[in-house]
């Protein structure tokens, strides 16, 4: 967190301090994370359950809970070699499927004022 104290006036210092003072005062009135995990786990246990149950993923205190199905981020797809859509007229060996950046061929003949339909490969 970067805070330019500097900017800031009297009025919006004074208002700072006072937010850290009551923050400060709040983490010295919580009890370590520790004894909070074990105080749940023995309550859990006194009731017949286990925190796995109760909670899912990894016991506490044993790393990173488990992830679900549901949080896993959805990944790419890998789809197979796309055929070629448009031809350079002056060289039939360069071919662009119509995805990603255009090519520097078609580019320069847009430029001059052709159109990107005069560069569609016909169907046979």
């Amino acid at each position: 967190m970067s805070l330019d104290l500097n900017s800031l006036s009297a009025k919006e210092l004074d208002a700072l301090i006072n937010q850290a003072r009551k923050r400060r005062m709040l983490l010295a009135k919580r009890k370590p994370i520790a004894q909070v995990r074990k105080k749940l786990t023995q309550l859990a246990r006194a009731e017949g359950y286990s925190i796995e149950e109760l909670f899912g993923g990894a016991p506490a205190g044993r790393g990173r809970p488990a992830r679900t199905t549901a949080a896993k981020a959805p990944r790419a797809r890998k789809g197979g070699k796309v055929p070629p859509k448009y031809r350079n007229p002056d060289n039939p060996a360069e071919t662009w499927t119509g995805r990603g950046k255009q090519p520097r061929w078609m580019a320069a003949q847009i430029a001059n004022g052709k159109k990107i339909e005069d560069f569609l490969i016909q169907a046979a």
